[in-house]
C-alpha cells in the first residue's frame, strides 16, 4: 500500500489532461466563472484596498513574475497578487464550497493558480488540470477528517492542494512536487478562533495561504527539503491539524471522481452553513406568502457543525464578519427584504431595528444527524403569529450539485458582482469575461483572460 503522501504524488504528477471528463472541464470552468466574480466584488471593501497598498508596499512587480490583482488593474509580485485576490474572494463569504470536505476550494487555489499561469503565460488546458488536481488534493485532505475542525480547513486544506497544481504547471518532477505539499504543509496555518470570534482576520487566512503555496513551490524549485510524512507522520497533518478516520475512503476517490464535480454554488454572501436555512425560507414564503410581520419565530433544526458555525446571537456592534456568520441576521435580512445580498452587510443595514428585533425570534436547535462533518440535512418551521406552522425539510440545499444553481442564475450573479466591485463593470464587459471562460481550454495563453480583470478607468481613480 503506498503511503498517503506517494498517493497524492502520483494523482498530481501522472494525470492528464485527456483524463478530464467534459463534465469536469465544464466544472472547472463554472467556477473559475463564479470565483473571478465574486473576488472582483470582494474589491469593494474597505479591507481589501488597505491589503492592496500594504502589498503595494512589499515590492514593485517585476516583468514575468507578476500578475493582475483583480478588479482594480494593479500588477503586484505573483506571491502578492494571490494574496489579494484570495482575500477578495473569501472577504464577503461568497465563494463557492466542498461540502462533504467542508472546504471553500477556490479562495487559495484559483487565486494562487491563475496568478502563477498569468505570470508563465500558460495556456488554458494547463490551467484547467492544475485546477482539477489541487482542488482533488484539498478536497480529499477534508474529507479525510472524522473530527470536528480545529484549525480552518478552506486554508490548511488549500494550502497543500494549491502547492500541488502550481507544481504540476510548472512541470515539476514527482520527487518536487511532494516536496511542495510538505512545503506548504511547514507553512500552514490559519485556526477556527477567528470564525469563532469573526473577526476580520478569518478570509485574511485563506490570503496568508495563497501566498504560502506560491512561496513552498519556489522553495521546492530550488531544492529545499521538507517531512517526506507531511500527513501521516507524528508531527503530520493528520497528527496536528486534521483527524484521518475516513481516509481510507477519501483516498480511494482520486483517479475515480473529480472532486470539483462536487462542488456547490453559494447563491448568498452568507457562510454556507446559513444556506439551508435562507433556501427553506424562500421556498415557504414562495409557497405561503406570509411577511416577515406575520412570523412570532423560527425553529431551526441542523446538525453539530451547522450550529457550530453559524449559530450566534445578534449582539450590539456586531462586526461585518460576525454577521456574515450570525443565523439569526441573515434568516431575518431574507424574511424582511427577500433576499441577502453583499449590500446587507454594509454598516446601514447591520444597524437596521426590525432586522435585530426579527432576528431575537430566530433559533437553532440540535438535529438528529450527528455528523461533525455534516451541513445537512436541515430542517426550518416558521411559526406566525395567528398560531399557524410551516416546515421545510431541506437535504439538498440550493446551489448543491444535487440541487444546482440554474445557469440563468449563475450568470445573474456573476453580473451583480461586477456591478458591485469598487471600480463596477457592465453587462458588455462580464459578456467578454464569461465568453474567455466559456473557452478556456482553446485559449493559447490565460493572459487572454486575465486582461480583463482590470477594469479601465478614469485617472482619478487610479491607486497610488
Amino acid at each position: 500500500m503506498h503511503s498517503y503522501e506517494q498517493r497524492l504524488v502520483k494523482h498530481v504528477a501522472e494525470t492528464r489532461f485527456e483524463q478530464l471528463d467534459r463534465a469536469a472541464v465544464d466544472a472547472c470552468k463554472t467556477f473559475i466563472l463564479d470565483s473571478i466574480g465574486v473576488g472582483i466584488s470582494g474589491s469593494r471593501l474597505p479591507l481589501a484596498a488597505d491589503l492592496l497598498e500594504t502589498a503595494i508596499g512589499w515590492g514593485r512587480a517585476e516583468a514575468g513574475r507578476s500578475a493582475t490583482v483583480w478588479g482594480t488593474g494593479r500588477q503586484l509580485p505573483t506571491a502578492h497578487a494571490a494574496m489579494v485576490n484570495a482575500y477578495q474572494i473569501h472577504c464577503q463569504e461568497f465563494d463557492c464550497v466542498h461540502e462533504q470536505a467542508v472546504v471553500h476550494p477556490m479562495a487559495v487555489i484559483l487565486s494562487a493558480l491563475l496568478a502563477e499561469a498569468e505570470a508563465l503565460q500558460a495556456d488554458g488546458r494547463a490551467l484547467l488540470l492544475a485546477l482539477a488536481l489541487a482542488v482533488d488534493v484539498a478536497t480529499v485532505l477534508g474529507m479525510s477528517a472524522d473530527k470536528p475542525m480545529r484549525f480552518f480547513r478552506p486554508g490548511t486544506a488549500g494550502c497543500i492542494g494549491a502547492a500541488a497544481g502550481l507544481a504540476r504547471l510548472r512541470g515539476y518532477a514527482p520527487e518536487r512536487i511532494q516536496q511542495a505539499m510538505s512545503i506548504a504543509y511547514s507553512q500552514t496555518g490559519g485556526t477556527m478562533q477567528a470564525h469563532t470570534e469573526g473577526v476580520a482576520v478569518l478570509p485574511m487566512q485563506v490570503a496568508f495561504n495563497a501566498r504560502n503555496a506560491i512561496t513552498a513551490v519556489d522553495m521546492a524549485g530550488f531544492g529545499l527539503v521538507g517531512p517526506d510524512q507531511f500527513l501521516s507522520g507524528d508531527y503530520g497533518y493528520f497528527a496536528i491539524m486534521e483527524s484521518a478516520g475516513n481516509a481510507p475512503e477519501a483516498f480511494a476517490l482520486l483517479g475515480e471522481e473529480w472532486q470539483i464535480g462536487r462542488v456547490s454554488h453559494k447563491p448568498f454572501p452568507t457562510g454556507r452553513a446559513a444556506h439551508g436555512t435562507l433556501d427553506a425560507l424562500m421556498q415557504l414564503r414562495a409557497e405561503h406568502g406570509f411577511t416577515a410581520q406575520e412570523i412570532e419565530s423560527v425553529r431551526i433544526e441542523a446538525p453539530p457543525l451547522v450550529r457550530r458555525l453559524v449559530d450566534r446571537p445578534v449582539v450590539p456592534g456586531m462586526s461585518v464578519n460576525y454577521a456574515r456568520l450570525c443565523i439569526g441576521y441573515v434568516a431575518a435580512t431574507l424574511l424582511i427584504t427577500g433576499d441577502v445580498g453583499v449590500h446587507d452587510f454594509d454598516r446601514g443595514a447591520l444597524s437596521d431595528s426590525a432586522r435585530q428585533d426579527l432576528a431575537t425570534r430566530i433559533r437553532m436547535y440540535p438535529s438528529a444527524c450527528e455528523d461533525p462533518n455534516a451541513l445537512a440535512p436541515q430542517s426550518v418551521t416558521v411559526c406566525l403569529k395567528d398560531g399557524t406552522e410551516y416546515r421545510q425539510d431541506m437535504r439538498a440545499i440550493l446551489g448543491h450539485p444535487g440541487n444546482p444553481l440554474s445557469r440563468t442564475r449563475q450568470l445573474e450573479k456573476f453580473s451583480r458582482c461586477l456591478a458591485s466591485a469598487r471600480y463596477p463593470m457592465d453587462e458588455e464587459y462580464a459578456g467578454e469575461i464569461i465568453a474567455q471562460i466559456d473557452q478556456l481550454e482553446q485559449l493559447a495563453s490565460i493572459t487572454q483572460l486575465t486582461e480583463l480583470l482590470a477594469p479601465e478607468r478614469q485617472p482619478e481613480h487610479v491607486i497610488t
